[in-house]
């Protein structure tokens, strides 16, 4: 009996003894919550953080931060396009306004549908530049292929649009590419609206006229020191060029009767800047250009002459743009000549080229100065690029030309049909800006 007791009192204090260091250990853990034990501790820069802590730390260290996302916010910011991972440098509308192209650095070209521009959502077509990316696209005139330079490659790369047996299509990479003629970076390319030619050039002094299917088919050598870029006409005779010369330099590219190349001539210059010309621009019916010049000033010329008889092109217009003096400048000129639009880093300006005054002015539009810019063939829209998002802006500074030219139109009494047409465009451009709360008194 004696042991059976002795038994059961070591028993109660063995369970005691457990209970004792159980409530210890307990105490234990809760103070180094508390008061961070030094065992516990982690040294991290200089800085000592608990285990927990510095494990948050060290994951945190090695997390991949987002890209920083650059904030544009405008009354008349009409559409931002997401849709690339790269930079945006260059675009092109398609011919009958329907479309956008854009191609960035992230190895793609997208499509979009400018009559999504004013919704919410923007969906686009997606074209993979395998191996490479395009620094530069165009739209052909029927918007059935696409005309791009590569980056790596240093050529031509044409993207024909095909039909996928669901009745979709695609754009898919011609079997070869142009062959390299260049031998400095090329800064522009087109593609005639009669699809006869298209033309590269470099920021050397070379300007290239090919076949569409990449022959050459003449090298012009400008002779401007370095070009800074060059354009085809709408009309498609011509080919403008500018570069370190303060003179704007016009070729026309010549074909037969039977529409067979003959050569490239040279048409007439655009004389009236004091310094070398950041660019250059046609508008639709090619009977006007735009300059803007490193002497700080921005031209309006009339360009429907008969060079031939030995006429000469003259100012329309000179306007002023300060930052053109020390700071390359991007210019886009209205289809029909009534706007233009200067870029000098990632600042735009819109300048009515009637009065020459600036109406519309858009800052740090975009992270990186601006690329290109464009308007669109109806003259409602203006984009630019310059970062991961192609800016799309209403343009009213033309609608505002479209109310002040008809206004004068209806003041010279046309006919009852005439008046009619004009007072249809006259209230709907000023319908357009009201909505945009653009009316100006």
């Amino acid at each position: 009996m004696e042991v059976t007791e002795l038994l059961v009192v070591l028993l109660l204090f063995t369970l005691l003894a457990l209970l004792i260091v159980a409530l210890a250990a307990q105490g234990r853990r809760r103070w180094n919550e508390e008061s961070g034990d030094p065992q516990d501790e982690q040294k991290t820069n200089g800085v000592f953080f608990h285990k927990s802590q510095a494990h948050r730390k060290q994951k945190q260290r090695y997390h991949k931060e987002k890209p920083h996302q650059h904030i544009f916010v405008h009354a008349l910011l009409a559409a931002a396009l997401k849709g690339h991972s790269g930079n945006v440098s260059s675009m092109d509308f398609s011919n009958n306004g329907k479309y956008l192209t854009t191609c960035a650095d992230d190895r793609t070209i997208h499509i979009w549908s400018t009559k999504d521009f004013l919704h919410r959502e923007h969906r686009s077509l997606r074209v993979n530049v395998k191996l490479d990316h395009a620094t530069l696209v165009r739209f052909s005139p029927d918007c059935r292929a696409l005309i791009t330079w590569l980056a790596n490659g240093d050529t031509i790369r044409v993207f024909k649009m095909k039909k996928k047996d669901d009745g979709n299509s695609s754009f898919q990479p011609m079997d070869d590419d142009f062959p390299k003629r260049h031998k400095a970076p090329v800064i522009n390319i087109g593609i005639a609206e009669t699809g006869k030619f298209i033309m590269s050039v470099s920021n050397d002094t070379t300007i290239i006229i090919w076949t569409l299917k990449g022959e050459v088919l003449s090298i012009i050598n400008t002779n401007q020191m370095n070009n800074t870029y060059a354009v085809i006409s709408p009309c498609s005779r011509f080919v403008g060029s500018c570069g370190f010369t303060p003179d704007a330099k016009v070729w026309e590219v010549c074909f037969n009767k039977n529409g067979q190349f003959r050569e490239v001539t040279r048409a007439f210059e655009l004389k009236g800047h004091t310094a070398g010309i950041h660019s250059l621009a046609f508008s639709s019916d090619s009977c006007r250009m735009a300059t803007v010049s490193k002497d700080g000033t921005w031209k309006l010329w009339a360009t429907d002459v008969e060079y031939k008889l030995q006429q000469d092109p003259y100012v329309l217009l000179t306007g002023t743009h300060g930052e053109a003096a020390s700071t390359p400048c991007v210019l886009a000129l209205s289809a029909d000549a009534q706007v233009l639009a200067l870029a000098s880093g990632n600042n735009i300006r819109l300048y009515n080229t009637k009065r020459g005054e600036e109406e519309e002015s858009f800052e740090k539009v975009h992270e990186d100065r601006v690329a290109e810019m464009t308007f669109d063939t109806t003259g409602r829209f203006l984009a630019s690029c310059g970062d991961r998002v192609v800016k799309v802006f209403h343009n009213t500074t033309g609608q505002r030309a479209i109310v002040e030219k008809v206004q004068g139109l209806l003041k010279r009494g046309p006919t009852e049909t005439t008046r009619q047409r004009l007072n249809q465009q006259l209230a709907q451009a000023q319908a357009t800006l009201r909505s945009l709360g653009a009316v100006k008194v």
